[in-house]
């Protein structure tokens, strides 16, 4: 029979297995052939192939090959714990982005007992388990083994009537689990648990508090070694602290999870709104402002009173009326769209909304300004007709690479496609998903297609930014809605005079602006660019005579539209140029004898490159294209 397999077809005896294909292709190493991918699904290499295959095999560098090796390890762990604390009651354990966790019940441990778990996962691993699958009938039989387990029972119980039910063994342990199963404990070369922490079963904290233990795992050792010392710079760039440490903003109880910024944080704030309304402007947007308050009534045409209340902060006024704060600026665009009559002629029509939205989220998902429960998106919603669609998008596109590249971000696309539950006709569908299609394949880069993980309002693209540490965060999204122009029966007038429903792309490309600044100071590890430095200038008289003259270069500065203060404290020149670099100050412009008698400032930079004497202003024409360009980096080549 004849398979394909990386483009090419290769030739193997009927009934062969994936199995015997990575030994014809000799992949053998421990990061190769994880898993394989038979006609777009997922399997062991265990599966039989069958003619006219079109098969891939995966690796640790793709997600599901990655997938697979951490979902694996968490059943290692499990194996173990079981070992060392017969009693403890497993219930589920995932992969997740960056390794795995598995959660049990009647177990209490520290951080304390990981280095007796790691001892007897390596022992685990040594014995080289070669997994195996087992099908059961059906949910009796899976009861009767795993019944006396009541998290596992209640799985069982909730899977649907005539689903696969499969589990795996391996040496004493055996446990549900869906698969693939690795082909065997030796593709398993480096482990290392990272945190326990308290979990609620399935997240609800109505039900028990279990143990949770994270760990992470790789086919080579090399791999974690790099693993942990991304993690520990990770540490010294965590917004939050650099958030204390530069004084851009807090979080307080009296409002939990919503930011307070701080006078050095709205300066970097006012800067990226700036550049946000200018680009927008630029590229043909109207910027509307909606409430953030409206009637029960609306969110109830729109759907969010059904689907989303959980998630609503909502409050009964004495008008006898109910309200919520909106969760999300979609539904206010819409009415005020429907506010005056619409032609063709005016598409494409572009909104933006810098919007200030509300969110309630559950305690455990909080963290700094990456989960918080007030924040502003940069919404905008685009209508336009059918025959646009691609052009839009390749728009918007643009509008992407122009902002990420700003900030030196890598990033990627995700196109969604149409899930099992959605609305609207086949021919919608196929026309929106086309001309999102379309419009990538014409942009060139390279994207990644997830079946069936559309909205179920309409297909979407979805924009990964990777950071200086390489780590991935979905931040915007393009989506083709069908449902709201739907809901809200907005109309346009065609080239015929016939209403007809508009087309709408709802975008969002920073996503969470409060997110967006997390990602962007970890990123740059707190060192901003001029443009949106906190403070990008430092005035240092050396002693106290030269004070005077520092006030005045100050105020010139000031008067050039640069924000910049004068350090006149007591405390030595060096402590004061040590503070500036402390706060990440881009330039210090320290003044003495030498510069009060040229009327010249002595620049450093705050990398600690000393540059020497220089004037005021030709130091300013410098910082005004840097500005006006948004450099990136200084033209003083900061390193």
């Amino acid at each position: 029979m004849k398979v394909t397999c990386d483009n090419q077809t290769l030739e193997l005896p009927r009934g062969s297995s994936a199995a015997e294909l990575v030994e014809k292709l000799n992949q053998r190493e421990p990061h190769q052939a994880l898993a394989v991918s038979i006609n777009g699904v997922v399997y062991d290499l265990e599966t039989t192939l069958n003619d006219g295959d079109d098969v891939k095999l995966l690796d640790f560098d793709s997600p599901e090959g990655k997938e697979g090796l951490c979902r694996w390890s968490a059943y290692d762990l499990t194996q173990a714990i079981l070992r060392i604390w017969p009693k403890a009651e497993p219930t589920i354990g995932p992969p997740i982005e960056n390794g795995f966790y598995y959660d049990f019940a009647n177990l209490d441990i520290s951080e304390g007992d990981f280095e007796r778990i790691e001892k007897e996962i390596k022992k685990i691993l040594g014995e080289n388990f070669k997994p195996k699958r087992v099908l059961f009938e059906d949910k009796k039989e899976a009861l009767r083994e795993f019944g006396k387990n009541p998290y596992k029972k209640e799985l069982i119980e909730g899977f649907e009537e005539g689903s696969d039910i499969t589990a795996y063994r391996q040496g004493e342990f055996f446990d549900l689990c869906r698969g693939p199963h690795l082909p065997s404990l030796g593709k398993i070369k480096a482990f290392k648990l990272l945190k326990t922490s308290g979990a609620y079963w399935r997240g609800d904290s109505k039900n028990a508090m279990l143990t949770r233990i994270y760990g992470i795992s790789f086919p080579s050792r090399e791999l974690l070694k790099d693993y942990l010392k991304m993690v520990e710079e990770a540490k010294k760039r965590d917004h939050r602290v650099l958030g204390a440490k530069l004084d851009l903003f807090s979080f307080k109880e009296e409002a939990p999870a919503m930011p307070f910024f701080h006078n050095r944080g709205m300066a970097v704030w006012d800067h990226l709104v700036a550049y946000w309304k200018e680009l927008h402007l630029k590229n043909g947007y109207e910027i509307i402002k909606t409430p953030q308050l409206m009637t029960r009534e609306l969110w109830e045409l729109s759907g969010h009173w059904t689907h989303y209340k959980e998630n609503m902060f909502t409050v009964d006024i004495d008008d006898g009326r109910s309200y919520a704060i909106k969760p999300m600026n979609c539904p206010g665009c819409m009415l005020y769209y429907k506010g005056r009559s619409h032609s063709y002629r005016e598409f494409p029509l572009r909104i933006a909304e810098f919007g200030h939205v509300h969110r309630k989220e559950p305690s455990g998902a909080l963290n700094g300004l990456f989960r918080v429960q007030s924040f502003h998106q940069d919404d905008a919603h685009i209508f336009m007709q059918q025959n646009q669609i691609k052009d839009e998008i390749l728009s918007v596109l643009h509008l992407v690479k122009e902002i990420y590249e700003t900030f030196g971000l890598n990033y990627t696309f995700e196109l969604s496609t149409r899930p099992e539950k959605s609305m609207g006709s086949d021919q919608d569908w196929e026309v929106t998903t086309a001309g999102l299609k379309e419009a990538l394949d014409e942009w060139g880069s390279p994207y990644k297609i997830n079946k069936g993980d559309g909205a179920f309002y309409g297909p979407k693209i979805d924009l990964h930014v990777h950071d200086a540490l390489g780590r991935q965060w979905q931040c915007g999204t393009i989506q083709l809605d069908m449902s709201l122009p739907e809901k809200f029966a907005l109309t346009y007038k065609d080239q015929n005079g016939e209403l007809k429903r508009p087309i709408m792309i709802h975008r969002a490309i920073f996503g969470s602006i409060e997110r967006f600044l997390g990602i962007i100071i970890e990123h740059l590890a707190g060192k901003f660019p001029f443009w949106m430095s906190p403070l990008p200038i430092r005035v240092i008289p050396v002693a106290e005579a030269h004070q005077d003259y520092a006030k005045k270069i100050t105020q010139a500065i000031r008067e050039s539209g640069f924000l910049c203060d004068c350090d006149l404290s007591p405390e030595s020149l060096g402590k004061r140029v040590r503070n500036a670099q402390l706060l990440k100050i881009n330039y210090m412009l320290t003044v003495g004898d030498k510069e009060v008698q040229n009327k010249t400032i002595a620049l450093r930079t705050r990398d600690n490159v000393v540059h020497g004497e220089i004037k005021l202003e030709d130091f300013l024409k410098k910082c005004t294209i840097e500005y006006k360009e948004r450099k990136l980096t200084s033209p003083y080549q900061e390193g």
